[in-house]
């Protein structure tokens, strides 16, 4: 295993752990938006995920004391993050119980003409059926599929993340790499040229099923990081990874650090975390 670099959060966390609420605050805002990105992943519900990067950064915070330094912040922050996304209630999404087998019979149902409507309605149809899509993975070889295909973890730091060995996360991934190639292969027209979807095709279905609102774009109008100049690029490529990487940096709802301030200051426990974030 590489020799751990220096950690640049290292120093936040040793003022937090002294009492430094304003170290608390940065901590918080450094580590939401990419928590925020698997929590989106792994509950395929913008609400769900806010309402799950809360609670995990709540945790962190509340374990800080715990934290050894035996591998980074982020890293640490990752796995806290796992254990609570196997083991929460099922989101909006998971509830559906789809599979491959039934998501693929609902994608060809109802395709039809756009009928004019706008490039908006196709991208927002194309960001939240491939976040469905995920949901046809269980939990673990979803965790698997994102940390290696999605944000490129290494292997060896992915297992860990896991809480597995190593060899047991290359199964797991290899699984998940295979079921998803192979159903973006035959279904999905953003990989495969030849598969008979098209976000278009869906755009009419989406609003009778009542899966889009007229004007309302909870993916595509995210708040998101600068787009990435290599993702259209990733998206000509026609691969299944690139698909799910296609998707824009999502930045964590701006509410979000103040509700976990609000929750560590209720906390009679530690009474210097109320005044995380003032100034």
């Amino acid at each position: 295993m590489p020799a751990l670099r220096a950690d640049p959060l290292q120093p936040l966390v040793d003022k937090a752990r002294a009492g430094d609420a304003i170290a608390v605050e940065a901590l918080v805002r450094d580590l939401a938006d990419p928590l925020y990105r698997l929590a989106l992943r792994m509950t395929a519900n913008p609400a769900d995920a806010e309402d799950a990067t809360q609670e995990i950064l709540v945790k962190v915070v509340t374990h800080l004391a715990s934290f050894r330094g035996e591998a980074s912040v982020r890293t640490w922050a990752w796995q806290i993050a796992v254990r609570h996304l196997l083991d929460i209630k099922k989101s909006r999404v998971e509830a559906l119980s789809l599979d491959f087998e039934r998501f693929g019979a609902d994608l060809l149902e109802g395709l039809a003409d756009a009928g004019g409507e706008g490039r908006e309605e196709a991208e927002e149809v194309k960001l939240g059926c491939s976040l469905a899509m995920l949901t046809c993975l269980d939990r673990e070889h979803r965790v698997a599929f994102l940390l290696g295909e999605v944000f490129d973890v290494p292997n060896y730091l992915a297992a860990d993340i896991a809480g597995t060995t190593e060899p047991t996360y290359r199964q797991r991934l290899s699984r998940a790499q295979r079921k998803v190639e192979a159903f973006t292969r035959a279904y999905c027209g953003v990989v495969n040229e030849q598969a008979p979807c098209r976000c278009d095709l869906r755009i009419a279905r989406a609003f009778e099923l009542g899966r889009l609102a007229r004007g309302t774009f909870p993916l595509a109008r995210h708040a998101r990081e600068e787009a990435a100049k290599h993702v259209k690029e990733m998206e000509a490529l026609h691969d299944a990874a690139r698909l799910f990487r296609s998707h824009p940096e999502y930045r964590a709802p701006e509410a979000l650090a103040r509700r976990v301030r609000e929750i560590l200051g209720s906390r009679g426990d530690k009474p210097w975390l109320a005044s995380v974030g003032k100034t």
